[in-house]
């Protein structure tokens, strides 16, 4: 956790802020994933699959099969050194240059902020940088899913384990939950900046922009989600944003998970092969559903995609990076936690 000096008695109260993303497996091999995904594809918000059949197909044929494939992907980009993906790292580094900017005078308070980093999957859980959170005098949290757009799946699941872990307490503090940002000024500006940054180090010039977020059941769209709406607004704002034509840019969405139920598309990978087939030989793709790189990105998205769309007849390809933890991104992050502290600090 990174956080100020304070002493063990008579702590003055101090604002904590809570970055969230998706999760990591502890390890890249086998069991590690297996106990990822068991937590993961177990959350109901998840697969709203009938209780009394998913748990038994999930534990009898998935996670005896799944893992195996999973782990070669997180082995391809695996730190060995650190011993994490790439997803934990940039989480970890966007709370430590938070936290920096706080302790520079960046939220224009003397009051002590304190900064951490969680997982909805794997570790550092949410209920334990809760209780740290707590644990350093922490009297009001604001919890940030790092989720540009709203789905239920992940925002949801991400309030969902931080009342449950409060669930528990004595003393509560005053908790906050950040909005989803999609549509936010400083977002889309950010995002048009890195992509412009992002192309401009190409040696051609993209006859197609893919827009690529991840997909979800098109049950859950169905039912009320606004996600998809949130992610058709991003692309058009970031579209505008770059000035890029709407006949050179288009929207899909990518994570298919298993082949009986319909989920949002377009999909990417069947979109690719087609303007491969079509006489598209120069493709860039964008990924502005994710704040931080991680699996889906870099090995979904800049490899198979990549040898998807060069097998189909495709030549050059590229994938922009994410924000991360660059100075852009954190400038989003900057303003969107001082804005939801507003009347605390």
């Amino acid at each position: 956790m990174i956080n100020p000096s304070l002493s063990a008695a008579g702590r003055p109260s101090a604002v904590g802020v809570l970055l969230v993303n998706l999760g990591t497996p502890d390890g890249a091999d086998f069991w590690s994933v297996r106990r990822y995904l068991r937590e993961f594809l177990a959350d109901r918000r998840v697969v709203e699959a009938p209780p009394v059949v998913w748990p038994l197909f999930l534990h009898l044929v998935i996670l005896n099969c799944r893992p195996w494939r999973s782990a070669k992907a997180y082995r391809a980009i695996w730190n060995a050194e650190q011993g994490e993906g790439p997803l934990k790292a940039i989480t970890r580094a966007q709370a430590q240059k938070l936290a920096a900017r706080a302790a520079a005078g960046a939220f224009g308070t003397r009051m002590p902020i304190v900064v951490d980093f969680a997982m909805r999957y794997g570790n550092p859980s949410i209920a334990s940088r809760l209780e740290a959170l707590q644990a350093s005098g922490c009297d009001r949290i604001l919890v940030a899913p790092l989720y540009p757009q709203y789905a239920a799946a992940t925002s949801a699941s991400v309030n969902d384990a931080a009342f449950a872990a409060l669930d528990r307490w004595r003393a509560q503090p005053a908790l906050r939950i950040a909005a989803p940002y999609y549509d936010d000024p400083a977002y889309i500006e950010a995002l048009a900046g890195s992509v412009r940054a992002g192309l401009a180090q190409l040696d051609f010039e993209p006859e197609v922009i893919l827009a690529s977020f991840h997909g979800i059941p098109q049950a859950q769209i169905d039912k009320g989600d606004p996600y998809r709406r949130q992610c058709e607004m991003t692309s058009r704002l970031l579209r505008e944003a770059l000035g890029a034509p709407p006949e050179r840019w288009q929207l899909t969405f990518q994570s298919r998970f298993g082949r009986s139920a319909a989920w949002t598309g377009p999909h990417t990978n069947a979109t690719v092969r087609d303007l491969a087939r079509r006489g598209v030989r120069r493709l860039a793709v964008v990924t502005p559903g994710f704040s931080a790189d991680c699996l889906e990105t870099i090995r979904e998205i800049g490899v198979e995609l990549r040898d998807l769309f060069r097998s189909a007849g495709g030549e050059k390809f590229a994938r922009v990076d994410c924000l991360n933890d660059s100075e852009q991104g954190m400038r989003v992050i900057e303003t969107l936690v001082a804005r939801e502290l507003s009347g605390w600090l």
